[in-house]
């Protein structure tokens, strides 16, 4: 055991009796974290427009500052931008992080002196929790690859402008920067294919130990990885490879898929980091969900799903929350967000400590016929019966087909590329629609009703997702595939690659 290894044990202990002090008393520094926020931001144009210095409690709090999303602070990040100080958090922001936008088109997101530092600290903590829970530090003495954007950055009206990922590229620990790969100088490659070969050529005779990144893209690099060794599995190329972090998207409709290539059972940490704030990460192996970074400089707010288009929907804080509710996730930061709807939803699994997985997106749903399917229930639809079937999923969408052909009931259309397919597809697409009817009880209805029919499977040629991002020029880095669309805007874009 080297001596980075050796320490990280002490020091993950020391961290983790930290965390243990607030994670089972969390509702109660959330108000702490409310009322630090208000009182740090009452002299911002946005806190003399809410006139924060008259709040003094969580009603007070959702009765002055309305829930918005992007384009509702959008006026305030202008200013932001524009280099005003003091706009939504005192002072300028340290970095501006940069988004894709569906309905905004580019979001700039600020960090700030007191929120970057949350950032670094959470991506550590979910290593060193993990190492005080299982023993296991051999990864610390090897290499570690984090896949992600590039770390350069531009500048305008003094504030530095990226992506998260890039930005956060610059923050890593000096004890950790000559485990780290890929180089400064790959990790600045744009075009995202080139960059994967360049990190191949780089990592291939390297003792990797640790790989981190979005599932799909670390599948992209794993199968390059392949076809450059002459099919070996990643355990006989990295031998000493024992530590996958994720975040970003669902793992579980990659998981068969890349320990097949992997070739044995590796541990895995799911953290779950946004532009507006590190929210979660996964803080046990044995327990489901990921720890809620309640003393982390963030207010959270729940909303119930079926409410978050309403005029005024029911806001709830930590303490009010249950269990198996769907919510849509709020956020008030130290980076000046002021009940921001991040547009993704979440349930609790546990309430002691707060525990959440994430459920979708708000704008990641399919309800053309009234049946509102979100992203977790068709997930687990198709993985439950995947697994039963021995089937692999390399990728997938689904979109609803509201003008079928003459004669026919409408349905949900599954656009998959699979790497193993069905032996019976007709049994399979049957099980994946009953699996989806337990799941979701308006789809059930009207399945019953003969408002729709089953749901249809298109079989898609190998790569067809990669070329559809590429054809985006969102391949790589933090994008994501959806999921399912309410729309058949992906659809229409892919029914060329149907086989």
């Amino acid at each position: 055991m080297g001596l980075k290894a050796a320490l990280s044990k002490p020091f993950a202990a020391l961290v983790t009796k930290k965390i243990d002090r607030w994670k089972y008393q969390a509702a109660t520094v959330q108000e702490k974290v409310r009322e630090q926020l208000v009182s740090a931001a009452k002299n911002t144009t946005f806190g003399r427009d809410h006139h924060f210095s008259t709040i003094h409690s969580y009603e007070d709090f959702k009765e002055q500052v309305p829930v918005r999303d992007y384009e509702g602070l959008r006026p305030y990040i202008e200013r932001v931008v524009a280099g005003e100080s003091a706009v939504l958090w005192p002072g300028k922001p340290l970095y501006l992080a940069k988004t894709s936008g569906t309905t905004s088109g580019t979001k700039y997101i600020p960090l700030t002196r007191e929120s970057m530092p949350e950032h670094i600290t959470a991506a550590r903590n979910a290593l060193l929790t993990y190492i005080h829970e299982t023993g296991n530090t051999s990864f610390v003495d090897g290499k570690m690859i984090f896949l992600q954007g590039s770390p350069e950055l531009k500048e305008k009206n003094g504030i530095k402008i990226g992506r998260l990922s890039g930005i956060v590229a610059n923050y890593v620990p000096t004890y950790l920067q000559k485990n780290r790969l890929p180089t400064y100088e790959t990790n600045c490659i744009d075009d995202w294919e080139t960059k994967v070969d360049a990190i191949v050529d780089e990592t291939l005779k390297q003792d990797m130990r640790l790989i981190s990144g979005i599932p799909p893209w670390v599948q992209m690099y794993f199968e390059r990885i392949s076809d450059k060794t002459g099919g070996k599995k990643i355990k006989d190329v990295f031998p000493n490879y024992s530590l996958f972090v994720y975040g970003g998207v669902n793992f579980e409709p990659y998981r068969a898929r890349l320990e097949d290539m992997v070739g044995k059972g590796i541990d895995s940490i799911e953290t779950y980091p946004a532009s507006e704030g590190f929210i979660a990460y996964q803080d046990s192996q044995t327990e489901k969900g990921l720890l809620l970074l309640c003393n982390a400089g963030i207010f959270y707010e729940f909303i119930p799903v079926e409410e978050i288009f309403h005029e005024k929907p029911t806001r709830l804080s930590l303490g009010q929350v249950k269990l198996n509710e769907n919510y849509a996730l709020i956020l008030s930061t130290n980076a000046g967000l002021w009940a921001y709807n991040i547009g993704d939803t979440v349930k609790f699994v546990s309430l002691n400590p707060y525990r959440i997985v994430v459920t979708g997106r708000i704008k990641h749903f399919i309800s053309a016929f009234g049946e509102h399917v979100i992203g977790e229930e068709v997930e687990f639809a198709l993985m439950q019966v995947a697994k039963e079937e021995g089937v692999e999923i390399i990728e997938f969408t689904v979109a609803p087909q509201v003008n079928p052909p003459a004669g026919e009931l409408p349905y949900h259309e599954w656009f998959i590329e699979f790497g193993k397919p069905p032996v019976d597809m007709e049994r399979f697409r049957l099980k994946v629609d009953q699996a989806l009817q337990q799941k979701n009880t308006y789809y059930f209805d009207l399945i019953e009703g003969k408002v729709l029919q089953p749901l249809v499977i298109r079989i898609m040629k190998k790569n067809t997702f990669v070329d559809y991002m590429r054809s985006l020029g969102k391949l790589g880095g933090q994008n994501k595939l959806p999921r399912l669309a309410n729309d058949r805007s992906i659809a229409e874009k892919i029914e060329g690659y149907i086989v």
